[in-house]
């Protein structure tokens, strides 16, 4: 069983340095075509509050929440968005829909530029 070790680290390794190189399909649907440059710059600069060395999130993955409630200490987000999901590359989410954000995914540490309060929120095809 120790002999295996060298070659299954090795397996592993040629894997993922294989896996490191192959080109990945970008996504660009249009989405940020008529985005405000400052907007796009903010979207792109994200990093998740839970783990900040982590890239965050998206315009397709941003809903407008311009309403909320607060129950006990936990922010509930409001879906107030009505622009149009296809141009975005997102699914549709109601207005009205209501989310539960666990204090660990707020962000405090940057101003918001959109004038909008946003959630982010992957929805699954």
């Amino acid at each position: 069983m120790l002999k295996s070790t060298p070659i299954l680290i090795w397996t592993v390794c040629a894997a993922v340095f294989v896996l490191s190189i192959c080109k990945a399909p970008a996504r660009d649907l249009g989405q940020w075509d008529g985005v405000d440059p400052l907007h796009r710059k903010w979207f792109n600069e994200l990093m998740r509050p839970d783990e900040p060395d982590l890239r965050c999130c998206g315009l397709g993955d941003a809903y407008w929440a311009d309403s909320y409630e607060v129950k006990g200490d936990q922010y509930v987000a409001i879906i107030t968005d009505t622009r149009d999901d296809v141009r975005l590359g997102r699914l549709h989410v109601e207005n009205g829909r209501r989310f539960a954000v666990p204090n660990s995914k707020i962000k405090w540490d940057r101003g918001n530029p959109t004038g909008h309060g946003i959630i982010f929120h992957r929805l699954w095809r």
